[in-house]
């Protein structure tokens, strides 16, 4: 996961908790005044329900009870016969919803209303309103509500109503709304995650385009960050000492090659003009030719890494670099290398990997029989990657020691040891794969012999 994703989940993740947290802190907080408002409202009810009861019994009692509840819930919705009171816990006051009186017994069958926090808080301002003899029910006979039992005049009653102020529902497109808010916050965090990561993603940058060989790559120290604005300096103070260190060493090198080239052709002029003994002669000779190319071999390695890769034709390198072996009687190539087969690599890079290859097969992969080492090149595609396999019939090499092939001056075996060279062929061609962005792998064939895996990119395939 990319940073700026990662710092986008950890926003995400923060906004949920903070809801899952805030949602019930603030329902707690409504939830007191609605009880209170809940507790007042029933009350006003029962003191106009027991003015109203109270009143002397003539005929026009239901009236005085419809004038007393109408003044605290308002006129009936459509047409209603008159409020019946005293028929037992169904006789509801028609055209009010949730709104019932009726007539309490010793033996009538109820159950506290008390049973969370909300409830006892509703249960407590009745009482405070009406008394602590006030009776508290959330169930009278089969039906459920607030119930409140009192005492009006001569008689007893059970008055019903509303638990509470209904919540107010969602409103249309709500539903909507939320998602959009949800959108936009999302899109806020990505935008707040883009700009930290910012400075982080141009480091990332920067480094890869260092690693490269690219030692121009700066960045902006004038940024505001204090933080950002340090690493930048620390880092372009490293770019400029890695180029400073860079140019010696390119210096040294040439100056090293020069200074050791110069006295091998002197030594060379004074062999073949001094040494009559033929066999002494050419022994001298190759002893410096030896030298010389030990020489090539570490200006190889450690010349600047800069490479610029394009689409290559792999058959033709292959055959170029198979007739600039030194000693062609000492090893016979055969490639399988498809005619049309490009690959994105640097043509010197490459040329150079192949030839380190078939140089180090003709010194180390010799075939007992014949004493010729005989190399085969093939290929296969792995999706946008081509695999190229170069492989001897030698010995090969103990598995234990395969990992150590391309550390630089590593001989496999006491054969190697004994053998001339310095030790650099498989080590230069890994850090031209990497510089290729491809990749080395060495193993043992299971026929026999040491087999090398160069990985590269097929050319027109995204990088």
């Amino acid at each position: 996961m990319s940073l700026l994703w990662r710092t986008l989940a950890l926003l995400a993740l923060l906004l949920a908790g903070l809801a899952v947290i805030w949602l019930p802190v603030l329902r707690e907080l409504d939830q007191e005044p609605r009880a209170v408002q809940a507790g007042q409202q029933a009350a006003a009810l029962v003191r106009m329900a027991r003015a109203a009861l109270a009143a002397p019994r003539d005929p026009g009692r239901p009236a005085a009870l419809e004038a007393a509840l109408e003044a605290v819930l308002g006129p009936p919705t459509g047409s209603a016969p008159g409020r019946a009171v005293g028929a037992g816990p169904d006789a509801a006051v028609a055209g009010r919803v949730a709104v019932a009186v009726a007539t309490r017994a010793a033996t009538d069958s109820w159950e506290p209303y008390e049973t969370d926090r909300y409830s006892r808080r509703v249960a407590e301002e009745v009482r405070a309103a009406l008394g602590p003899d006030t009776l508290v029910a959330r169930r009278f006979g089969e039906r459920a509500g607030l119930w409140i039992g009192f005492d009006a005049g001569r008689g007893s009653y059970w008055l019903r109503t509303e638990a509470g102020p209904p919540a107010a529902p969602l409103p249309a497109g709500g539903v909507a709304w939320i998602g959009v808010a949800l959108l936009l916050t999302l899109a806020a965090a990505a935008a707040v995650g883009a700009l930290i990561n910012r400075p982080l993603r141009q480091l990332s940058f920067a480094a890869s385009r260092i690693s490269s060989g690219n030692l121009e790559s700066r960045l902006d120290e004038s940024t505001l960050t204090s933080e950002i604005r340090e690493v930048n300096r620390g880092f372009n103070r490293m770019a400029r000492e890695l180029a400073r260190v860079e140019e010696d060493r390119a210096v040294m090198l040439a100056g090293i090659s020069h200074d050791l080239r110069t006295p091998l052709a002197r030594l060379r002029l004074e062999t073949e003009m001094s040494v009559a003994d033929e066999e002494a002669r050419r022994n001298m000779a190759s002893d410096i030719d030896q030298l010389d190319a030990i020489i090539d071999k570490f200006m190889e390695y450690a010349r600047p890494g800069e490479t610029q890769t394009r689409p290559l034709l792999l058959a033709p390198l292959i055959e170029r670099e198979m007739s600039r072996l030194r000693d062609q009687t000492q090893v016979r190539i055969v490639s399988r290398v498809p005619d049309d087969l490009a690959v994105m690599a640097d043509e010197t890079e490459l040329g150079r990997v192949f030839l380190n290859l078939f140089e180090n097969a003709r010194r180390y992969g010799r075939s007992i029989d014949s004493g010729v080492a005989e190399v085969s090149v093939s290929s296969v595609r792995a999706g946008t990657w081509t695999i190229v396999s170069v492989r001897d019939k030698g010995l090969g090499v103990a598995p234990e020691k395969l990992s150590q092939l391309t550390t630089p001056f590593f001989r496999g075996d006491a054969a190697r040891t004994a053998a001339t060279g310095a030790g650099l062929g498989l080590a230069i061609v890994d850090k031209s794969m990497q510089r290729m962005g491809g990749t080395l792998e060495l193993a043992n064939a299971p026929e026999g012999g040491l087999v090398a895996h160069l990985r590269l990119r097929r050319a027109g395939t995204a990088a």
